[in-house]
């Protein structure tokens, strides 16, 4: 019996496609919007947002992201080319592999446009996040399901008549595969060091404390891979920390804050911290500029060496992370191959 061609949607939240005001602003906006990312009703939200919020932060954004382009584009989307030539390479000419974003193009809609004008009726759907969140994992869900419905949104147009079978993988935050490409990745890069690093810095972007007290479980999921993977280091509990980055709004997140612990290893006599994001699959404005730029400085205004400041690139197109996510595939793929 002949086999149908399985689609493979990489998953990302997105990037603007230029470091300008005008290109943040839209996918700023599509961003804050979506409920899953900020929850509060939209009669209160949406003013503040239209308001100061996209007056004021695109042109902030922008600068910084500019300081991070390169001559290929975005940081994350270049990375995002390689993972799909990488994945698709390995995976062969049974699977098709396509990248969406939530927030801009190629969008999840475009992605899942382009498997089934292909033909393609079974698509497995990979987010790009070790860690399960709602403001992550989910925001996938729902832009995925919307596409293949061919709504926009629950009580949508129903005139699409047919809709693709669909495989969401678990999350592999404590997946062997996943630790094991971290520690092949790190052992790497320590190796690049003259004087080994005084203390490990494991950062994830943060959510705020509400959403983990009502459900979320990313930060268990942190918890879990910040565990195997020092244990996989073969780190002692007082070689390393867990942090959590990219505060946003007055509200609790969760802690301890990335820049709070920054600035305390240096007023404790820690030298050379070594920085590593173990939740983002891919070099963005959070690891480049936030961790690499502004953690440096915070960490030396409190004293440090930014000289002795080390920041791990993610694991972007690194061999051991598209072998790994290449056979979760596959393992998702059971029945159809």
């Amino acid at each position: 019996m002949k086999q149908d061609k399985i689609g493979v949607l990489l998953a990302q939240i997105g990037t603007p496609s230029a470091p300008t005001a005008k290109a943040v602003r839209p996918y700023l906006k599509k961003f804050l919007s979506d409920r899953r990312i900020v929850d509060y009703h939209p009669l209160l939200w949406q003013p503040l947002l239209q308001g100061i919020i996209l007056t004021v932060r695109p042109k902030r954004s922008a600068k910084l992201y500019e300081e991070i382009w390169t001559e290929q584009g975005s940081p994350l989307r270049n990375h995002l080319n390689s993972q799909q030539v990488g994945i698709q390479e390995r995976l062969g000419d049974g699977f098709r592999v396509e990248v969406g974003m939530a927030y801009s193009e190629p969008s999840i809609e475009q992605a899942m446009r382009a498997l089934e004008d292909e033909g393609i009726s079974r698509i497995i759907v990979l987010p790009l996040f070790p860690q399960y969140s709602s403001t992550t994992t989910a925001s996938v869900y729902d832009e995925v399901c919307f596409a293949a419905l061919g709504r926009r949104h629950a009580s949508g147009s129903t005139a699409k008549r047919f809709v693709p079978t669909l495989r969401f993988v678990d999350a592999y935050y404590n997946h062997p595969g996943y630790i094991a490409a971290m520690k092949q990745h790190l052992d790497q890069q320590l190796q690049l060091l003259q004087t080994p690093p005084d203390k490990f810095i494991l950062t994830f972007h943060g959510i705020p404390q509400r959403y983990a007290d009502t459900g979320d479980p990313y930060r268990e999921h942190c918890l879990e891979s910040s565990n195997l993977l020092a244990e996989a280091m073969g780190w002692d509990r007082k070689q390393w920390e867990i942090v959590f980055q990219s505060r946003f709004g007055r509200e609790p997140w969760i802690e301890p804050a990335t820049f709070d612990v920054l600035a305390d290893l240096a007023r404790q006599g820690v030298k050379r911290p070594f920085l590593f994001a173990p939740g983002f699959a891919a070099d963005c404005l959070e690891t480049l500029h936030e961790l690499g730029i502004e953690g440096r400085e915070v960490f030396e205004k409190a004293g440090g060496s930014g000289d002795s400041y080390t920041m791990a690139p993610c694991l972007n197109d690194h061999d051991s992370w598209l072998d790994f996510l290449t056979a979760y595939v596959l393992n998702n793929a059971q029945g159809w191959v």
